[in-house]
């Protein structure tokens, strides 16, 4: 549920602002690429043999949280330059991602471990874990962050002046326009937090349960937002309800089938 939550966030503020923002899976891969390099090549880059867990995990969030941001950024921006539509450039973003992020897992960023026969990284520090909630468990601190930043979503879209421009805009561009509000402008930053979100499922993803990144972790899961955003009508309390209801039957769909 725990990358549902922020995916389906991704989306449902897309939604709000009039946009469909199909190119969540992308944007999450390409958060869990950048958070990943942070997260085991960083401590080498400054020389020191460990950094603080304090200093390190932030930085692989915010790492993740700005690569889907840019991956976000680019189809607003495209839209508010050219018009060109989104849904056509999120989903062409998303191939970019994927095929990216397959030539990195492959080449660049191979574990040269040879003993690891798929395609993926070296484990991210132990500075860089986000710590377990439960013992015994793959629960962690990620899905109580989810939450916290699903408060952040609903106080930002219906507390802020951001939100209310993006609302705005969502409801009626012509009328936005005529207000005074640059819809070009909110366009751009709209898709941009978008991808921030869904950057911050995949870096969460890596840092929360997988400790690596290989190709293929997170199938379906941008994809699976779109749903969730609309069953929970792109209201962050929905967002996570649905979130809760698809991690459960997709973690229970798996226990069917042994």
């Amino acid at each position: 549920a725990t990358p549902y939550i922020f995916a389906g966030l991704a989306v449902s503020v897309a939604f709000k602002g009039g946009l469909f923002n199909i190119g969540a899976e992308g944007q999450l891969a390409i958060g869990a690429i950048c958070g990943v390099w942070v997260g085991y090549a960083l401590p080498d880059l400054l020389g020191v043999a460990k950094l603080p867990a304090v200093v390190h995990l932030p930085l692989v969030l915010a790492a993740g949280m700005i690569g889907g941001a840019f991956w976000g950024g680019v189809p607003g921006w495209l839209k508010a330059r050219t018009g060109a539509h989104e849904v056509i450039n999120t989903i062409m973003m998303n191939y970019l991602a994927l095929l990216l992020s397959g030539w990195l897992l492959g080449g660049p960023m191979r574990d040269p471990n040879p003993l690891n026969v798929i395609s993926q990284t070296k484990k991210i520090a132990e500075s860089a874990r986000i710590p377990i909630l439960l013992e015994g468990t793959r629960l962690h601190w990620g899905v109580v962050l989810a939450l916290v930043v699903a408060l952040l979503v609903y106080w930002l879209l219906w507390k802020t002046t951001i939100g209310f421009e993006i609302r705005t805009v969502g409801a009626n561009p012509e009328a936005a326009r005529y207000a005074g509000i640059r819809v070009a402008r909110v366009t751009a930053y709209t898709l941009t937090i978008s991808g921030l979100l869904a950057g911050l499922a995949g870096a969460v993803e890596v840092a929360g349960v997988n400790y690596y990144h290989a190709l293929g972790f997170s199938t379906g899961y941008g994809f699976d937002s779109i749903a969730i955003a609309l069953l929970g009508r792109n209201h962050p309390l929905g967002v996570v309800l649905g979130a809760f209801l698809f991690g459960a039957m997709r973690a229970g769909a798996t226990q069917m089938q042994f």
